[in-house]
């Protein structure tokens, strides 16, 4: 979700979280008070030096470009550019670029970001870092060694294989009763002791977890480990995750050191027990995504680069079918398939347990690219997924503004929203915790603003994430910033005001509309509204630039606010536009000044107030109901 504030006159544009979808393993323990990992406190040293201020793009034909020009060899692969690496060998006292006879090509430089990963060293870094050490070898400085030595590294290295030591081999339980209960609690009864043998899965008594092991692809070494545990609820298992290190470190594609050179077809799941029954079924080569099915970490495509063919079967949701079609764009349409997921289509573990026929799945596996043009033929299963999916269609809920369910139904991909209030109503507050609320479900979130830093951005999160004032309670500061800093939160580095003229505006609308189209990702627009007349409560027109701006949106929610007439604490939020399903609406905003939010539980009951859409502004009147807030789940 990007917003973006625009002014007349002199209208400024704040971009703010941008929404993208990817969520986060449960095990990350977002939600406050709730122990998020296994780690202490750690502070990451850059393996190479990152340069200051925003990062330019690169485009692919530059890196080429570079790369000739500085007598680099290097290949075309499926995502990547493959090059000999800098970091390897003997070569580092060189002052000359490798040669294609001197190194192996173990440098893979992304085609659309220009990071690179060198997998003989782990050496990694951005387009900018790849140049400095060129012009260091070019100026006889020896390439920096990415180096194992760190600090963090070393304790969490330490930590895992603690955890590791202290965990038993399933299939070596001494009791054969314990072995049975345990198998069952996880739902993995079918799943073989040689399977899991063949994977290396231990098991944890003390935490009650499964401990899977995180191998380096280049001298089989520990590196890490996640322990999974189950959470059961009438006839559900939920897994509960932690990772070692902290899941922002966390790279693993699970089964990778059991990948022959050899093979070129691969089948890429969301679990790690849904890649040990695929192969169990099948014996195709299976890999698991270290956070989840939907999250793909661009660090790992160079890993996948020897594959011909790849298979998404990553869950059983819309979800998880959503994020496939992106990883495929990842990954190249042409080599990738989908599993479509369905009642006869379920995760790899489950199909395993149905005694279903995994390879006959896979060979009904849609391929991921697709012409221009479609026919209804090609829709069918996916308009069906969604009458069956509704709930799921509808988005992502808000924990914290269960009325905004009510209404919008849902967060959802690829649609943009606009959002405007009057100045000082608290715009930048409330919709701080909106993004937050979505974040801490694992929503990846980007933010841009060019009307506050990032540092008082943060400042105002962080305290709606404690629910408290933390300069009155200093020594909670560190446990807090450790929780909150496992958010797949991130900023954008720009600040100060811009001026920008009407036909600018529409443009950028227009552009943040196709965007949030062709990236499948959800991008929020913060407008100002125009200078009106403080009695009158704001509308749809009010909106800067409307025309533009109201027709491209898929929904229009205002920060109503009459304060100034009838005292403290009279705002509500209206939706006056929905293009999901068309309900519109208003209900009342209590806010909580110690914790900076707008969802403080109240004993008086909220009031929702439908409207119909094409209907004109609400009454002058604040809706009735009281000032009670939506209750925190």
């Amino acid at each position: 979700m990007v917003l973006v504030p625009l002014r007349p006159c002199r209208a400024s544009v704040r971009l703010l979280p941008l929404l993208c979808g990817g969520v986060r393993s449960k095990g990350a323990s977002l939600s406050p008070g709730v122990p998020g990992r296994l780690t202490q406190r750690r502070y990451k040293k850059d393996v190479l030096p990152s340069p200051e201020g925003p990062i330019p793009s690169v485009s692919v034909t530059e890196i080429r470009q570079y790369l000739r020009a500085q007598g680099i060899p290097f290949h075309d692969g499926y995502s990547c550019l493959h090059t000999p690496s800098l970091f390897t060998g003997e070569q580092e006292a060189q002052q000359q670029p490798p040669s294609a006879t001197s190194a192996p090509y173990t440098l893979f430089i992304d085609k659309t970001t220009g990071s690179f990963l060198c997998t003989a060293t782990l050496a990694e870094g951005t387009w900018q870092d790849f140049q400095a050490n060129v012009e260091l070898r070019h100026h006889g400085i020896p390439t920096p060694s990415p180096g194992e030595s760190e600090e963090d590294t070393r304790r969490a290295r330490e930590d895992a294989r603690c955890i590791w030591d202290r965990a038993l081999p399933l299939w070596e339980l001494l009791d054969e009763d314990e072995t049975h209960v345990t198998k069952a609690m996880f739902g993995i009864s079918t799943v073989t002791d040689a399977t899991l043998k063949r994977f290396g899965v231990r098991y944890l008594r003390t935490a009650k977890s499964l401990v899977f092991p995180w191998f380096s692809p280049r001298d089989a070494s520990l590196k890490g480990v996640k322990l999974v545990g189950v959470e059961s609820q009438e006839d559900t298992i939920t897994y509960v995750e932690q990772t070692l290190p902290r899941p922002g470190s966390y790279r693993n594609l699970f089964g990778l050191p059991l990948i022959s050179r050899r093979d070129t077809e691969v089948v890429l799941t969301g679990r790690e027990l849904d890649a040990m029954a695929l192969y169990q079924a099948t014996g195709v080569p299976s890999l698991s995504l270290p956070r989840g099915p939907t999250s793909l970490p661009p660090a790992l495509l160079p890993y996948l680069e020897q594959f011909k063919r790849i298979t998404l079967w990553l869950g059983e949701d819309l979800r998880s079918w959503e994020a496939a079609k992106l990883f495929a764009r990842k990954l190249n349409l042409r080599r990738c398939s989908l599993v479509r997921p369905g009642d006869q289509q379920p995760r790899p573990l489950e199909a395993l347990n149905r005694g279903l026929n995994l390879t006959k799945i896979l060979r009904a596996a849609l391929p991921a690219g697709h012409k221009s043009i479609i026919s209804f033929r090609q829709l069918r299963e996916e308009v069906f997924g969604e009458l069956v999916n509704v709930d799921q269609v509808a988005g992502i809920k808000w924990a914290r503004f269960p009325e905004l369910n009510k209404l919008l139904k849902g967060h959802r991909r690829g649609e943009l929203t606009i959002f405007t209030g009057p100045t000082g109503s608290g715009k930048t507050t409330f919709i701080s915790e909106y993004a937050l609320d979505l974040c801490m479900q694992g929503v990846c979130t980007l933010w841009g603003s060019f009307e506050i830093s990032n540092v008082r951005l943060a400042k105002i999160m962080l305290t709606q994430f404690a629910a408290r004032r933390l300069e009155e309670q200093l020594e909670q500061y560190d446990e807090w910033a450790d929780r909150f800093e496992d958010l797949p939160l991130y900023f954008m580095t720009f600040h100060g005001q811009q001026n920008i003229k009407l036909a600018v505006q529409d443009y950028i609308v227009g552009a943040f509309r196709k965007f949030a189209t062709d990236n499948t990702c959800h991008i929020t627009l913060v407008i100002h509204p125009r200078k009106e007349d403080d009695e009158k409560e704001l509308q749809t027109a009010s909106i800067f630039g409307s025309a533009k701006a109201s027709q491209e949106a898929d929904n229009v929610l205002i920060l109503q606010d009459r304060k100034l007439l009838t005292g403290p604490g009279k705002r509500y939020l209206q939706v006056s536009k929905n293009r999901f399903d068309g309900d519109v609406g208003v209900f009342p905003l209590d806010f909580s000044k110690a914790s900076l939010t707008f969802s403080s539980s109240g004993k008086s009951k909220v009031r929702l107030k439908k409207m119909k859409e094409e209907k004109a502004p609400v009454s002058k009147k604040a809706p009735a109901g009281g000032t009670g807030a939506s209750k925190k789940p």
